[in-house]
């Protein structure tokens, strides 16, 4: 006799409850009849057609998926949105938060070729969410996500870069990551274009994430933001206002923000990673703000990062009293 195995996900842990056998990993429930076929050493011949119903299980698999999800816990969201994709291929929940938690668990060396894959499978998610009643919150869904990704990478990048020694290899470096967050953002246009018919959030990917900065991708961007807007001119790089912050405390002069203001302009401006840093997110955040910044998600998710920043820089001796920009 073999040992009983959940079918479903490999566990050997089922407990007999009510007549089931019931794994305890995946909640997938086996009859008795099943449970024995499944222990029968060699092959059962089964005549005519057998229908299992996993709805149950699948209904349970999401659960647990969007609960590890909420809890920060990718590792255990994939493998529940793994088995969901073993019952439904079509799944566009499934398919896209294993492709994007698949891009963020990588190395510093993997990341280009991690983004670069997420841009070349993300239009055959967006013909799954095409068939999608609800498909229009999906696509904000969808465009928060990608947004985050694209943050967590710019940073990401801006710190592989300033472990390097030689200047020169750095900024090759920033610019090899920038590229493949052009090419993303580029791709993740062309698919709310196409399929969303969305030209706000298309012209949002090509002119405020691809265009801004010089890079192997940036003529491409402008080509696609012309054809939409053919008056369309690239924009000068922005040196002003603090956005997102100003958006969340309401003022651009306010103690938080005059915080943020110092550690921009002595600071992060001392440095060419800071000032690269400082020009990408000039040419992100007045988009963001502009699309999101009614909304009570943007707000409560930038209001508890920027708070814990502004508290460890005024920790650390920056001071928080009426503030004049640097010109730099």
């Amino acid at each position: 006799m073999k040992q009983l195995t959940c079918e479903m996900c490999g566990s050997t842990e089922l407990v007999k409850d009510g007549g089931y056998f019931i794994c305890q990993t995946c909640g997938t429930k086996y009859s008795v009849e099943e449970a024995k076929k499944m222990m029968i050493e060699g092959t059962v011949e089964v005549q005519g057609t057998v229908k299992v119903d996993r709805s149950d299980n699948i209904e349970k698999f999401y659960q647990l998926a969007r609960r590890a999800r909420e809890d920060g816990d990718s590792e255990t969201a994939t493998k529940y949105y793994e088995m969901i994709l073993l019952e439904n291929p079509n799944s566009w929940e499934a398919a896209f938060y294993r492709l994007l938690f698949s891009t963020k668990n990588c190395t510093l060396a993997q990341m280009e070729n991690k983004l670069y894959n997420f841009a070349n499978s993300i239009e055959s998610i967006f013909q799954l969410i095409n068939n999608q009643d609800n498909k229009n919150e999906i696509y904000e869904e969808v465009y928060v996500e990608a947004l985050s990704l694209y943050n967590m990478f710019f940073t990401n990048y801006i710190n592989r870069a300033k472990g390097y020694s030689d200047p020169t290899r750095a900024r090759e470096n920033l610019t090899s990551g920038t590229d493949s967050l052009a090419y993303m953002a580029i791709l993740l246009g062309d698919c709310y274009y196409t399929y969303a018919n969305d030209k706000e959030k298309a012209l949002c990917c090509y002119d405020s994430l691809a265009v801004h900065r010089e890079g192997k991708h940036r003529a491409t961007a402008i080509e696609r933001v012309k054809k939409i807007n053919p008056n369309y001119e690239p924009p000068a790089m922005q040196t002003g206002g603090c956005y997102v912050a100003t958006c969340v405390y309401g003022s651009y002069d306010c103690p938080q923000v005059w915080t943020l203001r110092r550690y921009r302009d002595n600071t992060l401006g001392s440095t060419w990673y800071g000032r690269a840093f400082i020009r990408t997110y000039y040419a992100i955040s007045p988009t963001l703000v502009k699309w999101f910044g009614d909304t009570k998600w943007f707000k409560k998710m930038w209001k508890g990062k920027l708070d814990r920043m502004v508290k460890k820089l005024q920790d650390n001796g920056v001071e928080n009293t009426p503030y004049k920009d640097k010109e730099w």
